[in-house]
């Protein structure tokens, strides 16, 4: 009698079978998609091109605007004007620019229907968050980036780059002044981020454009008008919109750098909390339903 062995049969691999794309690839894709949007290419050139006329409109005003950090140098001096425009921005423009892919770039799927597509043919669930993530906030630094250079640039052009006065009354000159100013524009890096990943939570949780494009704006106002008030010192820390007054410290005399530890504290609390809540709902979604 003969013994016999029955091994496991696998099934031939054909040749040419594509597998899943890696996380670059997907990256790749993401970035691809949103260079192919209409909307992308509009903000990236309102943040280029938008500063420009802010600039001459402010610098041709007969009455400076003195009820504003650098606003009474504002038409006489090209660092003071871009700083202005900087507390401007902060408080209104960022948040809506950061919001129009962030806001958008996980329930456009939701819009299009696509998501069985994309979750169960191109890429596992980790790598199509972390691929969207990547782009929504590399599209908000960028953004940031272009509207800071931008503004700088034209504000210098405009208002000229006499001495700086600080906010301690000191003069700083040109040279010194120029790289706190684009400082100054950098210190806003992190609660830029911090936006983004809200409105990637606010995009994942409404499965609504609408809703990841405005809210995160409304809750910036909300946190602004909030920071403003009386009585809650003990709150201004952990609103998401303090760190992007951080950049005072720079221009003062002497110079404090507190502020900025405490905006990376609470824009990377804010990040952290709001990416694994996003996480956490995208990795629950039932997307058999398209």
């Amino acid at each position: 009698m003969t013994a016999t062995s029955t091994l496991p049969t696998t099934a031939p691999v054909k040749a040419g079978t594509p597998g899943r794309p890696g996380l670059g690839a997907t990256i790749r894709w993401e970035l691809r998609k949103l260079r192919a949007q209409h909307r992308t290419k509009a903000v990236l050139l309102g943040a280029l091109l938008g500063p420009v006329p802010i600039a001459l409109v402010i610098h041709a005003q007969g009455r400076p605007p003195k009820d504003t950090l650098f606003g009474r140098y504002a038409t006489t001096n090209g660092f003071a004007l871009s700083l202005l425009i900087l507390g401007f921005a902060a408080q209104w423009v960022l948040p809506l620019l950061i919001a129009v892919v962030a806001g958008d770039i996980f329930s456009s799927e939701d819009t299009h229907g696509t998501w069985k597509t994309v979750l169960t043919r191109s890429a596992s669930r980790a790598q199509l968050f972390t691929a969207k993530t990547v782009t929504a906030v590399g599209f908000a630094v960028l953004t940031l980036l272009v509207l800071s250079a931008s503004t700088i640039a034209s504000s210098v052009l405009v208002g000229g780059h006499q001495a700086l006065t600080g906010l301690g009354g000191q003069l700083i000159a040109p040279s010194t002044a120029l790289k706190l100013v684009g400082a100054s524009w950098l210190t806003t890096i992190p609660p830029t981020i911090g936006f983004a990943c809200l409105a990637i939570l606010l995009s994942v949780w409404s499965r609504s454009s609408a809703v990841g494009i405005a809210a995160p704006v409304v809750i910036g106002m909300v946190m602004q008008l909030v920071g403003a008030m009386g009585g809650v010192e003990a709150l201004r820390p952990f609103l998401l919109t303090t760190p992007y007054e951080a950049w005072h410290g720079l221009l003062s005399a002497p110079r404090f750098t507190g502020p900025l530890v405490e905006g990376l504290l609470t824009t990377g609390a804010w990040a952290a909390v709001t990416l694994a809540v996003s996480f956490a709902l995208l990795r629950r979604r039932d997307i058999t339903g398209g």
